[in-house]
């Protein structure tokens, strides 16, 4: 085998002959939902600049027109999508690493482990966020800062393990799958493409992975300085 990438033996019971359509659609959902990780991130880490200007960051994505219908459209459906659809690969599929023992395999395996460790992730970030797990504030953009940091540091198993390894798991799932996004895409066909694409997702994986931690530690400052 000659490819850089493992692939993937997913049977296609699922939606039959629309099952290229559906996995050029999870691929395409996945790139939407790693780019707003990536911002997401980002705007967190304008905590450490101070609650005010993090407040303002919050204050112009909410004064979005059509944000609820925004948010539906580019963030909330694709994110639904890919994580059922891509749970229904994981549980379906035919992982390949013992016949394939190359090294990007294990960028394979990584990928569907990361994934299923972002979904609770993902589900336990929104409870949180909502105040629905009880000892938390419901996240509100209008007093930002107080907050988040209500949902964050709830709990010091919270702060220094849960959401360190979720935003560890997010960064290398978004980068992980932005190569494999480019290489299923036909953007990146060769080896030495396929090499030049990776060492930018290495770096947008060390971007988005300091920027979460940059957020998370301004974050549990802020929570001692109360």
């Amino acid at each position: 085998m000659t490819t850089a990438t493992a692939p993937d033996l997913t049977l296609p019971a699922i939606g039959g002959s629309h099952h290229f359509f559906l996995r050029r659609l999870h691929s395409l959902t996945g790139i939407l939902f790693g780019l707003y990780v990536a911002f997401h991130l980002f705007i967190n880490a304008t905590i450490v600049q101070g609650g005010h200007v993090y407040q303002a960051q919050v204050d112009k994505i909410h004064g979005l027109p059509f944000l609820i219908a925004v948010e539906w459209a580019t963030i909330y459906i694709p994110i639904l999508f890919h994580a059922i659809y891509g749970l229904w690969i994981i549980f379906t599929g035919q992982p390949n690493n013992g016949s394939y023992p190359y090294f990007k395999n294990g960028f394979y395996l990584l990928q569907r482990v990361s994934a299923i460790i972002l979904i609770a992730f993902i589900a336990f970030h929104v409870f949180a966020m909502k105040g629905l797990l009880g000892h938390t504030m419901a996240f509100n953009p209008h007093n930002a800062n107080p907050t988040v940091i209500s949902g964050i540091d709830a709990h010091w198993f919270v702060a220094w393990v849960v959401y360190p390894i979720g935003i560890l798991a997010a960064c290398y799932h978004t980068a992980n799958g932005f190569w494999t996004a480019a290489v299923s895409w036909g953007l990146t066909i060769s080896a030495a493409s396929q090499r030049r694409w990776g060492w930018i997702c290495v770096a947008v994986f060390f971007g988005m992975l300091i920027a979460g931690t940059v957020a998370l530690a301004a974050v549990i400052a802020g929570a001692h300085e109360r």
